[in-house]
């Protein structure tokens, strides 16, 4: 699969790293409207491909995106030391009106994968201003959230992240909401989990991998200035599940269909994803005040959307 990255900073060119050395694609083309970066990036990226796997990668316009299957668009200015994602709203969507139509113009077939941020909000106004269908238009969204609550768990119970079945859903923000209700390992709830092994997992335990979740973009921004590693990785496990059609359950935003509580929406939810982008979102087994937070932050992203006229 051929795939076009729009934007080559931090997270651009980690998800390009990624999935060179995954050998998630066959081809990566990065755009930027700084050429000499995009240059820079995919030679430096290619001379990784000897340690890992056949991919080529270039620097090049739009018209070079002809042909992708998925289009990264991670273009749009940074997230500053102390400002939540909502706030570069205003500064994110300028550049999306400029990017869109070229992106389409070039690849009109491609899924459209966004994780500039805020995410959740972006990935309307895309959802919007392409005017494809919303099912091909999948925002990152808590993606990365969910990894984090998954790590952390796992070191905290003593069992490797991939055996923690659990979910952070809602805005990729501070309105996230952490889904302990359901949080299994091995089919056991957590909280049993930890009974079996002599873990003690108090509502204080709870609390602190709350915070470190939900306040890991700000820790990670003021000690090196941005994050990228994580949705880098993050990336690469989109992509695949589109190319290889895997149809696997990933907390990614999209705008929300069935969901009447959240419809017309971007945010995240467990999502079937596969070739075709969003086959599915499923409902989620909540309790009730993981329910009325989730409306809560749904209602953050509502307003910020109808702000821009996108709903």
């Amino acid at each position: 699969m051929k795939v076009g990255i729009v934007g080559c900073g931090y997270v651009g060119s980690s998800g390009a790293y990624a999935m060179a050395l995954k050998g998630t694609v066959s081809e990566i083309v990065l755009v930027d409207l700084n050429k000499k970066l995009a240059q820079g990036q995919a030679e430096d990226i290619l001379h990784a491909t000897p340690f890992s796997h056949p991919v080529r990668v270039m620097a090049g316009d739009y018209p070079e995106l002809a042909n992708a299957g998925v289009v990264i668009l991670a273009c749009g200015v940074g997230q500053r030391p102390g400002e939540t994602r909502l706030q570069l709203l205003e500064r994110n969507v300028q550049v999306f009106k400029k990017v869109i139509p070229q992106v389409l113009q070039s690849a009109p077939e491609a899924l459209l994968l966004v994780v500039s941020n805020p995410v959740d909000v972006i990935t309307q106004v895309v959802t919007k201003l392409s005017e494809i269908n919303p099912a091909k238009v999948i925002g990152s969204g808590t993606i990365l959230d969910t990894a984090r609550f998954r790590a952390l768990l796992g070191e905290h119970l003593g069992v490797a992240p991939v055996s923690v079945h659990a979910y952070v859903l809602g805005e990729h923000g501070d309105s996230e909401v952490l889904v302990w209700s359901s949080a299994k390992v091995g089919g056991v709830s957590v909280q049993d989990y930890a009974g079996q092994m002599g873990v003690s997992l108090t509502e204080e335990k709870k609390s602190q991998i709350d915070d470190a979740v939900r306040h890991a973009a700000y820790r990670i921004i003021e000690n090196k200035g941005a994050t990228y590693y994580g949705i880098g990785a993050g990336i690469a496990q989109i992509v695949q599940a589109i190319r290889d059609d895997e149809r696997r359950v990933l907390t990614v935003s999209s705008l929300t269909t069935e969901m009447e509580a959240f419809k017309g929406i971007c945010l995240s939810l467990p999502r079937v994803v596969g070739l075709k982008g969003v086959l599915t979102e499923l409902r989620p087994d909540l309790s009730s005040e993981e329910n009325l937070v989730l409306q809560k932050s749904a209602e953050i992203l509502k307003e910020a959307a109808v702000s821009l006229k996108m709903m």
